[in-house]
């Protein structure tokens, strides 16, 4: 399980079963980007001179590269880190967002199906997309980008057996408490009189 998600918005006996992130592949373009942006940073640093015109130059060169970074860089890989798919033995979970967060909570008793899809190169790299149907109007949900999607898939259909296994010996509790607390209480013996205890009993004929 990955660390990082906050494990106190979780129910009482409710666990984490895998927390992940899209695909490591996701964030790789941005990183040779943001190597390549260095090293043009470093390269134009040495091939300026170093007076008065080239420090004015790094400090342009800088500048760009900084504006490249940011957005091309640095947004993608905070996208990245800041998404969770998370699978509890309750419900799947979705947090997204770097400024603006959006999250959705898919429990395991509305799910109605879960399949997952894989291209060649998914196939290759061990990664997938899930897509989630549940019950109700809440819409279907698609997760891209998913380390071993069908593990996943499979996972999700046995929690969600034992989801409804466990709401089933529930309600059979349940079931035999209601029918206790039905029962009338049993009305209390009537208080003996004084006079009753010394009035004299008939012997039976």
């Amino acid at each position: 399980m990955t660390v990082g998600f906050p494990e106190n918005v979780l129910a009482r006996g409710e666990r984490v079963e895998r927390d992940l992130h899209p695909h490591w592949l996701t964030v790789v373009v941005p990183t040779i980007l943001g190597l390549l942006l260095a090293a043009a940073c470093v390269g134009i640093a040495a091939a300026t001179p170093d007076d008065a015109t080239g420090n004015r130059i790094q400090w342009i060169a800088v500048a760009v590269l900084v504006v490249i970074a940011v957005p091309a860089v640095v947004v993608p890989y905070l996208r990245w880190r800041t998404t969770h798919y998370v699978v509890t033995s309750h419900r799947v979970m979705v947090r997204r967002g770097v400024l603006t967060k959006t999250g959705k909570d898919i429990t395991l008793s509305k799910i109605t199906d879960v399949s997952f899809q894989q291209t060649v190169l998914d196939r290759l790299i061990g990664s997938g997309s899930l897509h989630i149907e549940s019950a109700g109007d809440s819409p279907d949900e698609d997760l891209s980008n998913i380390p071993h999607s069908n593990d996943v898939q499979q996972l999700v259909n046995r929690l969600i057996d034992e989801d409804d296994l466990r709401r089933r010996s529930h309600g059979r509790d349940l079931g035999v408490g209601d029918e206790v607390d039905l029962l009338p209480p049993e009305t209390p013996d009537r208080p003996v009189l004084a006079e009753e205890r010394r009035r004299p009993r008939r012997s039976p004929d």
